[in-house]
């Protein structure tokens, strides 16, 4: 058994992606201490298919208080003078409504959050590397991401300098580092890229990546067209970010706010990433941090959407580690079963139109819904007509019994092993 660290999980700040009402109820079942998310056209998932609007943001808020959980608006655009007007309405509207910080990289949005008295958490956009840049946003930001292309030595030696200077933010708090733990990289420095923009004027930089590094590519010598030997055809598309194996190591060096990428991910894969680095924090506290259930908790992650893992540059690495294939490597895919048609309180069972695929008592399911979240479970029992069945068709309507409250228009899934639908 590991010696536990001498820090507490409190002290630990799981922050999660919400793109959808779905994921912010699944970010916190899941055991998230903070959500993240963007409303409107300045922030870099504006123009994902998962992106609130203006709107939202007094729900949102809202939901996330109510369950005691930390709310951090992302204006992390580059800010060009039109778009001044609609920043300051954002943060206006963020600190009327409550809106714990704001995640920022632009020099003017710092200063007016700074200016109406929002708490300022630097992005990773400002790519901060060194002791000396970290102490001149320390006037301004009570929280800051370092660069992603840091080792953990160099985090560490950061960490070490802002407590032997005793760095403090505006609250007056020491300042806390924050760096990415799980999900998509980027091949350009700190997400920085101009790929898309070069390609098809579509600027990732103002939120409207096109992913053109997802793609694959041909490398060919022009004088010669002899085709260059490379390792896969995916040549710009790193693997996903995974620090679930060394996670000790990366909150020993001075890491306090552990940060999941995936706005543009699905309810699922935020409740399955939340949860997993939330028993292993737990498991750090109480030195059940053991190799048996990492590999646990990562084949747990790779059942979801991944492209591939590796530890990016954390460990040392210098040059990332390449997709093997478009889009996911997931051993698992979900597929719709059905919609909740009614649901049975005192009982806890739901009733389902069973609209899309067949269940089967065994299989691995969860329920999905804007107040449900992700409730996860195993199919233990079915029932038609009153009469205990093994398996459910389309067109039937069925009974599961549930472990929590479900609601009327939720949605039913399940979980396939990702063979069976790639070879289809």
């Amino acid at each position: 058994m590991q010696t536990p660290l001498s820090i507490r999980r409190d002290e630990i700040e799981l922050m999660a992606p919400a793109g959808s009402y779905e994921s912010l109820m699944a970010a916190i079942d899941a055991g998230a201490d903070a959500v993240y998310f963007g409303v409107g056209a300045l922030n870099m998932r504006a123009r994902s298919a998962f992106n609130f609007t203006l709107e939202d943001l007094p729900r949102i808020v809202h939901i996330a208080h109510e369950h005691g959980v930390k709310t951090y608006l992302t204006v992390n655009t580059i800010l060009y003078d039109k778009d001044l007007p609609t920043m300051r309405q954002v943060m206006d509207l963020a600190r009327k409504e409550d809106v714990d910080a704001v995640i920022v990289s632009d020099q003017a949005g710092i200063l007016y959050a700074r200016s109406i008295g929002l708490e300022v958490h630097i992005s990773t956009q400002l790519n901060l590397s060194n002791i000396e840049s970290v102490a001149f946003y320390a006037t301004y930001a009570d929280v800051m991401v370092l660069a992603r292309e840091l080792d953990l030595h160099q985090v560490q030696a950061i960490h070490e300098e802002m407590l032997r200077r005793d760095l403090r933010g505006p609250k007056g708090e020491p300042i806390k580092i924050e760096m990415f733990a799980h999900g998509a990289l980027c091949m350009a420095v700190s997400g920085k890229c101009y790929l898309s923009l070069h390609d098809n004027g579509h600027s990732a930089n103002r939120g409207d990546c096109r992913q053109i590094c997802r793609r694959s590519y041909l490398v060919q010598d022009r004088e010669t067209h002899e085709e260059l030997i490379i390792d896969n055809p995916f040549i710009l598309s790193p693997k996903d970010l995974c620090t679930i194996d060394f996670l000790d190591r990366f909150i020993g060096a001075g890491v306090r706010v552990l940060k999941i990428e995936g706005r543009a991910r699905s309810a699922e894969y935020v409740h399955r990433v939340v949860s997993c680095y939330h028993e292993a924090l737990i498991a750090l506290e109480q030195g059940n941090y053991t190799p048996e259930r990492i590999a646990v908790w990562k084949a747990r992650l790779s059942e979801v959407f991944n492209r591939g893992f590796w530890g990016g540059y954390y460990l040392g690495g210098k040059t990332g580690e390449w997709s093997q294939v478009y889009g996911s490597s997931a051993t698992k895919r979900k597929v719709y079963v059905g919609k909740v048609t009614n649901f049975f309180k005192k009982i806890s069972v739901a009733e389902i139109q069973v609209e899309a695929a067949p269940l089967s008592v065994g299989e691995e399911a969860f329920f999905m819904g804007e107040t449900t979240g992700v409730q996860e479970f195993t199919v233990e029992e079915i029932r038609v007509a009153e009469q205990p069945v093994s398996r459910t068709v389309q067109g039937e309507t069925c009974s599961i019994p549930t472990r929590g409250l479900i609601r009327r228009g939720d949605r039913l899934y399940k979980f396939v092993e990702a063979s069976e639908t790639d070879s289809k």
